[in-house]
């Protein structure tokens, strides 16, 4: 296949040079061609130094040293620092064969992919998962111990089936025929899903899901452009459009009449683009990423935005690629991470919900019992048997053979324009936004603006805004809401207003709805903290699931949770020393 789909970014041109791709920028433009390239601008006349031009090629840095040029590649980046240094690798073959091509870097693509009691193997860059000896199942999301055969032989060639995890057995003339389940692919007993890491996508798709899809819906803000470069959603303005592309773009304000003044500060306007910080440094501007994002500007980017930039055993949370499990399960449950999702089971010995609460399970009858279907129980977790049939609790689903879960449990189980409240995928717009304001939600959250010709807190009310005479360039205030102006050079310098999050016109509180919060914070007066103190009573202590503090009283304790918790007094026998007689 070509290998230049996907791979190089905006405005360059790729070529395959011995099986690699090579991105280079188009002329009159500069840039790193794996990401972006943006117009030349014109140098300015200086004094010519061994670093100016430049002599090194693309993602390479020029140091000068007694009066002599250097080249280096950035960090991260291979190569030939005089022609262009690229990334560790483009696509798996770029790696050993025990590795895949994840976010630029050879690595093992195991954590995260298989379920429990699974083993993982990589073979020719693809993680291949199959049940542990003596396990049966799906390997992708659970294995478990197979139930003992009532009948001495099989009646049915497909009870047990042969065929394998992930497919299909069918009696035609006393044989088993074996086929793959459908969105599976492969051959019995090797069906597997289309994908479980990006890697295995082409470079233009990213895998969600199991499934190789354009991963651009519903990422990128109002007024932008969405590029897939490798597997990963690169959002930009429209052209004559700025702002921050994950959230919306304006149309660029009008250039500001032309006064032949002195030289002022060069980072007035930024020309680092967004995500990035500017320093005035011997009146030329240099440019860095702010901190938390990564690249180099002015393409300074978050770590990821969607749950396939992270490794299969992280989620994408708040522009984080973390561990998402802290918060999401129960009391005594166990916590595992698949495929970005996190998998609560309650632990060997203990039975319940394992999204509320796991509990020792009751001493087993020891008398003999009337054969029951149910008993072993044959069902996963927050599933119920009825005559050896399960089906999932009342909200829940899945297989109820595996386990079943509740609709989500983070944002990233809801489609872009919901929000995990509660465990279901809901609007999260109603009751967010003041009066007379337009709510839209973005990635899971919800941005209140104002409408046009309205000024005011879009989280609490818009209003009219009056015609005044333009004075200056803050009056009105083109930042939008949460922000502040001031007036620099004669031009309008916005930043957000303290305890306000983003980049302006898109100001925001840290949250309004607990869903944007970690699953052990809540949102209280716009503020992700800890929900726990307060809440509880004497002796007792609080866990945070799911936004929410639960309150308990400890082992040896018991009494009222939200109140107080005493220790249990155990009565002490009283003995004879006479019984039996030691005269």
């Amino acid at each position: 296949k070509d290998p230049c789909v996907g791979t190089c970014g905006l405005n360059a041109e790729c070529r395959v040079v011995n099986h690699v791709p090579n991105c280079v920028c188009n002329n009159g433009y500069e840039g790193n061609p794996f990401v972006q390239c943006q117009l030349s601008t014109p140098p300015k006349i200086e004094k010519l130094t061994p670093c100016n031009p430049s002599p090194c090629g693309s993602n390479a840095i020029c140091t000068e040293r007694n009066g002599a040029g250097a080249c280096a590649c950035v960090p991260e980046y291979i190569g030939n620092p005089y022609e262009g240094c690229r990334p560790e690798c483009m696509i798996n073959s770029d790696c050993p064969s025990n590795k895949a091509c994840m976010s630029n870097k050879c690595k093992d693509p195991c954590p995260g992919t298989c379920g429990l009691n699974a083993d993982c193997q990589v073979v020719n860059h693809l993680p291949a998962c199959t049940c542990k000896p003596g396990y049966t199942g799906d390997p992708f999301r659970y294995c478990n111990i197979p139930p003992t055969p009532t009948t001495p032989e099989p009646i049915n060639p497909c009870n047990p089936s042969p065929c394998g995890p992930n497919s299909k057995c069918r009696e035609i003339n006393e044989q088993a025929v074996c086929s793959c389940l459908p969105n599976y692919m492969g051959s019995p007993p090797g069906c597997r899903p289309e994908c479980v890491v990006s890697s295995e996508c082409p470079p233009n798709k990213a895998c969600v899901n199991q499934k190789c899809i354009d991963p651009c819906p519903g990422t990128c803000g109002i007024n932008t452009n969405c590029a897939v470069v490798n597997h990963s959603p690169i959002c930009s303005c429209k052209h004559s459009f700025t702002g921050d592309p994950f959230t919306r773009c304006y149309p660029n304000p009008p250039p500001p009449p032309i006064i032949h003044r002195e030289p002022v500060n060069p980072c007035l306007p930024s020309p680092c683009g967004p995500f990035s910080e500017c320093k005035d440094i011997g009146g030329s501007p240099s440019c860095a990423c702010l901190p938390a994002y990564i690249g180099s500007a002015p393409n300074c980017r978050p770590e990821c935005t969607i749950n396939s930039e992270c490794s299969s055993n992280f989620a994408c949370i708040r522009e984080k690629c973390t561990d998402p499990c802290p918060g999401a399960c129960g009391t005594n449950a166990v916590c595992s991470v698949i495929n970005h999702t996190p998998i609560c089971t309650c632990p060997e010995g203990y039975t319940g919900n394992s999204f509320t609460s796991c509990f020792p399970e009751p001493p087993k009858p020891t008398e003999p019992t009337v054969h029951d279907p149910c008993n072993p129980n044959p069902c996963g977790s927050n599933a119920v048997c009825q005559d050896g049939a399960c089906t999932c609790i009342l909200e829940y689903r899945g297989d109820p053979y595996q386990g079943c879960r509740p609709e989500c449990v983070v944002n990233s189980d809801c489609s872009k324009t919901m929000a995990c409240i509660r465990s279901k995928c809901t609007d999260p717009c109603p009751g967010t936004c003041g009066q007379n304001a337009i709510c839209t939600v973005i990635n899971h959250i919800p941005m209140c603006t104002c409408p046009e010709n309205h000024i005011g807190n879009a989280f609490i009310a818009c209003n009219l805004a009056p015609k005044p005479e333009i004075t200056h360039p803050c009056n009105p205030s083109p930042c939008g809401p949460n922000s502040q102006c001031k007036e620099i050079n004669q031009q309008a310098v916005c930043s957000c207003i303290p305890e306000f999050i983003g980049s302006p016109p898109t100001c925001r509180p840290e949250c309004v709805t607990s869903s944007e919060c970690p699953l052990n914070q809540a949102c209280v007066n716009q503020k992700c903290i800890d929900p726990c103190p307060g809440t509880c009573g004497v002796e007792a202590k609080c866990q945070v699931v799911n936004h929410n503090p639960i309150c308990s009283c400890p082992d040896r304790y018991t009494g009222d949770p939200f109140t107080r918790c005493y220790i249990i007094e155990q009565d002490i026998p009283v003995i004879n020393p006479c019984q039996p007689s030691p005269c």
